[in-house]
């Protein structure tokens, strides 16, 4: 995936769904394919901070199924973590 690529990603299909906004950092990772080898790359890490997780979750779900579709992805890492967030 280009910068390119993953900028119209980010405008299409990220931002309709999280316009109150994100943070997007650049990261070395590694994964494991199917047939079990092990493959690094840059990859990219997406956090979103919201305040009722539940009601996004069909949001994110569409993020990541649009991005294994168009990228030709096996999976895409996913966490959930409470904090404590103030403005």
């Amino acid at each position: 995936m280009s910068e390119a690529e993953w900028a119209a990603f980010l405008t299409d299909t990220v931002t309709p769904r999280f316009p109150d906004g994100l943070s997007v950092l650049n990261v070395e990772g590694q994964t494991r394919e199917p047939s079990g080898r092990t493959v690094r790359e840059r990859t990219k890490l997406m956090v979103v901070v919201v305040f009722d997780a539940p009601a996004h979750q069909g949001k994110v779900r569409e993020i990541i199924e649009a991005y294994n579709s168009r990228f030709g992805q096996h999976g895409v890492f996913r966490s959930e973590q409470p904090v404590c967030a103030g403005l």
